[in-house]
């Protein structure tokens, strides 16, 4: 490996050649302060538009940005010179003269890293004025609210979409005062591929794009009395919820985070991974059905709705290959509504009102769907995500680190471990794993770590050897990576039984609706962790066992993949790729797509 020497601030350093000043400086960690610069080499994004010009820095015979700038033989850098503060504190004005001064207001107060530099920098004042840009703020979706007003240009969410996720659906247009980050033609996000997955708001170093606040529904629904109003939580809020009163990322504070909700106004405390549970025994069902038979396979996972809106996007052709089964998120809904309502509570399902606490803003958009319910009533009626969930304890005065733990209701609240890893990449399908292969042997599965479909890595496959039988099994995170394996499908070219998808990369702990990481992820990975250390701690770690679902069965469903539970667990899919070919004559706008779902 060929190395470059140079100094930065009098400070020697060797790095590989390719190396940028801003990577040069973090190995003797020395700070320079930068917007549009994001490289997360977990999943390979790299931002480096070298755009904003923050990083400026003297090197030699100028300034130069730090981010944009390789590194020469005997270079002297220096970051924090007159010239270069100047030069910075001058693009950070120019950047809130264009910019509303809302802070106090805005969905990132506290999280924008702009407003996190000009504070660095000392700016109190803009001396800057003149014409700022207006665009009409985009509140079209379920999922996302995009407010061009506070980009800054960054790209970060353009390199987000287009290269991890391959969705496509925002790039640079115009040009000079006018330019903006927009969609084809500047439609609206509902009426484009826009998954909501989410991650563009992870990226997004201000409030230019945030999720849609549920948070007045869900305090108007606690306020009415004539409301039966339940919770549910999904796996991976509990390892995340900490970060935002102080703890570590991956602190497990399920018990704190149960007594909170209750404090709030919560009828009953519900666990999702309840429905994990429930989840695991409908897919495992209709794998071996689909094995046996040999049909539609390779059997996808369908508890991701970004990735379910990306197949019907842009692989309708496969939509048989997806499992018919319902999220947890959703079958928790139908079975509050269904079964522990009208059979437990004597609640009717219409006064039934449920909340779900999830880490994506995806769910958002999910429980909009009609066909996901009985009727005119919706399995759920409105989710929001941890950050949400923070601001409503924090709204509600409760000291959270100071609560007595307290435990999920129950029957809704019990859980196996394989439910809580549910929540990473690769557990919804170490989880089916563990039931099946009991299933399939009629032997006890003594060692039920499935480690080779664990990790960060994109696209995760193994060979699991089920009483002779050869599975071949594979786990992918990013929707880039989903359509790497998808195009395989669609070829002929899959060698896959069973294919896990998660649309966010790393799995649901990195979920749009998770605090902000700002592209550091070992938070992720500490995150991630947490889950598995639950799931080993706890005594049933194989959904089957799950007492409460097996009475469920017994009293209410039936068999697994049996009618009843084909009636409150499963559902279909919809071909939403003719939405944007007006020559198609199945439907030709979106709102007519819309009207089938």
């Amino acid at each position: 490996m060929s190395l470059v020497n140079l100094t930065i601030n009098g400070k020697s350093v060797s790095v590989p050649k390719g190396t940028t000043i801003l990577e040069a400086a973090k190995n003797i960690n020395v700070k320079i302060p930068n917007l549009c610069h994001l490289h997360m080499s977990d999943i390979n994004m790299v931002n480096q538009c070298a755009s904003c010009r923050v990083c400026m820095v003297s090197a030699g015979r100028g300034l130069v940005p730090a981010c944009g700038t390789l590194v020469k033989e005997n270079m002297n850098v220096q970051t924090n010179t007159k010239e270069a503060l100047n030069a910075r504190k001058n693009v950070v004005e120019l950047l809130l003269s264009d910019h509303p001064q809302d802070c106090l207001a805005c969905e990132k107060n506290g999280n924008c890293e702009l407003q996190r530099i000009a504070a660095d920098l000392g700016i109190r004042k803009i001396r800057f004025k003149g014409e700022q840009s207006t665009t009409p703020t985009d509140n079209s979706s379920k999922s996302i609210v995009k407010n061009h007003d506070k980009c800054i240009l960054c790209r970060r969410c353009e390199t987000m979409c287009n290269e991890i996720q391959t969705v496509g659906v925002l790039s640079g247009i115009n040009r000079g005062f006018n330019t903006e980050v927009g969609t084809f033609f500047n439609a609206n996000l509902s009426d484009t591929e826009c998954t909501y997955c989410g991650q563009c708001i992870s990226v997004c170093p201000t409030g230019a794009l945030t999720e849609v606040n549920n948070i007045p529904l869900v305090w108007d629904a606690l306020s009415q009395n004539e409301k039966t109003v339940v919770v549910q939580v999904a796996p991976a809020v509990r390892v995340a919820i900490g970060e935002e009163f102080g703890l570590e990322p991956g602190d497990i504070s399920t018990g704190k985070m149960v007594a909170a909700l209750r404090s709030i106004g919560f009828k009953h405390v519900f666990d999702t991974n309840f429905a994990a549970d429930l989840t695991i025994l409908e897919e495992a069902s209709e794998f071996l059905h689909r094995l046996k038979e040999n049909h539609n396979l390779p059997i996808l996972t369908s508890c991701c709705p970004a990735w379910i809106n990306f197949v019907e996007n842009n692989y309708p052709q496969l939509l048989n290959l997806p499992s018919s089964c319902k999220s947890p998120q959703e079958m928790f809904g139908a079975i509050a509504k269904n079964y522990f309502g009208p059979k437990v509570m004597n609640v009717d399902p219409k006064d039934m009102y449920v909340v779900s606490v999830m880490p994506c803003v995806a769910k958002k958009y999910e429980c909009s769907r009609t066909e996901l319910g009985q009727g005119e009533v919706l399995d759920v009626d409105v989710a929001i995500t941890t950050r949400e969930l923070a601001k409503m304890i924090k709204e509600s005065g409760i000291d959270l680190l100071n609560l007595e733990e307290e435990c999920f209701d129950s029957p809704l609240g019990e859980s196996t471990g394989s439910a809580d890893i549910f929540g990473a990449t690769g557990g919804v399908l170490e989880a089916a794993l563990r039931t099946a292969y009991e299933w399939v042997t009629n032997k006890e599965l003594t060692d039920v770590n499935f480690t080779q479909v664990r990790g960060l890595e994109g696209i995760k496959e193994a060979s699991i050897d089920v009483d002779g039988t050869i599975v071949n099994v594979c786990a992918v995170s990013s929707l880039g990576n989903a359509r790497k394996v998808m195009d395989d499908v669609a070829k002929g070219n899959s060698k896959y039984h069973i294919i896990e998808i998660m649309a966010c990369p790393g799995g649901c702990v990195a979920g749009g609706g998770q605090p902000y990481h700002h592209g550091d992820y070992d938070v992720v990975k500490k995150r991630a962790k947490g889950l598995y250390n639950i799931d080993s701690s706890k005594k049933l770690r194989k959904s089957h066992e799950n007492p409460s679902i097996i009475t469920l069965y017994d009293t209410f469903l039936g068999k697994p993949y049996g009618d009843s539970a084909h009636k409150y667990l499963h559902t279909h899919y919809f071909d939403k790729s003719c939405v944007y070919e007006k020559n198609n004559s199945k439907c030709s706008s979106p709102k007519e797509a819309d009207a089938t779902i």
